[in-house]
């Protein structure tokens, strides 16, 4: 699986990393695409191991796998590495090939290597952190309490016990439960405006256009991307979010889209119940591609 490695021509926060390197080496491979929400809240805990392990020989290798068109371009994984400050070594997968020779399915993922190169270990998706960590550690023949870690904003884990709204795609390939109906019930979501739906995306001709979802859970992300920085403003059961808001809009509700990347628009303090979410956008190009939730 290592010699994978040795055909990627683009590294980002390393020199080429080849097998003959790693062999010999504990390698943590972590499989990510930045707007991926489930990574996202990985992230502080990857981060963390390649902090307290690096010193006894682990290397932590971050496969960018991109899902959507805007995550090829490397210039936008750069700024997400810096903003979202992921140190490690990165290898840019665009054809996917370092993933197909894992034969990995999902993002994220994690697998762990002995200095043979052979996988003694693998999680997808997120949590088993403590199994991962000891993991870590058996490979590595060290000892210790694990790591502390502070998750924050987009890191911080879901409420899964209030989560009741699944991930959403709004592109024609894999977009549902999308109606016409001014009153939406749970899960079901609708357009307004001028817009047309791609394979991965809706696309907004001219402004005012609005996506509406009914939701429950405590916080609402949206992937978005657009030619120009658009201002949008957002909207809980037709009011300003005030305390509810999301890192990326204020009290009022109103936010500029400018990086493609995943925003968080709604954060709920409280316990969630059914509400309805809508974001209203002031110009025109903007691409919506999923709704997920925490």
């Amino acid at each position: 699986m290592l010699a994978a490695f040795d055909d990627a021509s683009v590294w980002l926060n390393s020199p080429p990393l080849r097998s003959a390197e790693l062999r010999g080496r504990v390698v943590a491979v972590d499989f990510w695409t930045y707007s991926c929400v489930n990574w996202l809240r990985t992230l502080p805990y990857v981060r963390a191991w390649q902090e307290r392990y690096a010193a006894a020989g682990l290397v932590v290798v971050g496969v960018h796998a991109p899902e959507f068109g805007f995550e090829h371009a490397s210039d936008n994984v750069r700024d997400a590495i810096a903003t979202l400050d992921a140190p490690y070594p990165v290898v840019i997968d665009n054809e996917f090939a370092i993933w197909r020779a894992f034969g990995n399915r999902y993002w994220p993922a994690l697998y762990l290597l002995d200095g043979d190169g052979r996988v003694r270990f693998s999680h997808f998706g997120e949590e088993a952190y403590e199994e991962s960590e000891r993991a870590i550690q058996t490979l590595l023949g060290v000892d210790g309490e694990l790591v502390q870690v502070r998750a924050d904003d987009v890191s911080l884990a879901a409420d899964w016990g209030a989560l009741k709204s699944p991930e959403t795609y709004l592109g024609g390939t894999r977009g549902e439960r999308r109606v016409d109906a001014d009153a939406l019930a749970l899960n079901q979501w609708r357009l307004g405006g001028d817009w047309s739906v791609g394979e991965e995306s809706a696309t907004l001709a001219s402004p005012g256009g609005s996506i509406a979802y009914r939701f429950e859970a405590r916080d609402v992300n949206l992937v978005l991307a657009a030619d120009t920085p658009v201002p949008f403003t957002v909207r809980l059961d037709g009011k300003p979010p005030d305390d509810a808001a999301g890192v990326d809009v204020d009290e009022t509700g109103a936010g500029v889209l400018s990086a493609p990347r995943m925003y968080q628009l709604i954060r709920q303090a409280d316990a969630a119940w059914q509400r309805t979410f809508e974001i209203t956008f002031a110009g025109p190009g903007v691409h919506a591609y999923v709704f997920t939730f925490g």
